[in-house]
């Protein structure tokens, strides 16, 4: 199947220009840190920035809730402090999750521009 693959990148890649040739080469596929900067890119890195920073707060705001759970010998309190820590680390999964939904739609964009690209210069080539 690699092999396969293989053959198809080469054919396409003798049907493009050399400056598609080199676009198609950026298409290729990216490791996680590549992946977690291109989340900071494009139209939406502005709510990617403000999502990152509400989750530094809501870190700190677990610390404190941490703390205080610690210190505390009421019972009631100690349910509390512990609700507030698990709505911390609920929100914090979130963000996380909505960063890890970027970076897969970004894969998937990257995809479909790589199978554009390939459909164009196959019918190029007839």
């Amino acid at each position: 199947m690699k092999k396969d693959m293989e053959e198809i990148d080469k054919l396409i890649k003798e049907a493009l220009s050399q400056e598609e040739a080199k676009f198609y080469d950026e298409l290729g596929e990216q490791n996680i840190l590549e992946k977690l900067g291109g989340v900071f890119k494009g139209k939406l890195a502005w709510l990617a920035i403000i999502m990152n920073v509400v989750n530094l707060a809501i870190f700190g705001l677990l610390i404190y809730c941490l703390v205080q759970f610690l210190g505390t010998e009421a019972t009631n309190e100690l349910i509390q402090w512990g609700v507030g820590i698990l709505a911390c680390l609920a929100c914090m999964s979130m963000i996380k999750l909505y960063v890890w939904m970027q970076m897969d739609k970004n894969d998937i964009l990257r995809e479909l521009k790589r199978l554009e690209l390939q459909i164009s210069a196959l019918s190029h080539k007839k």
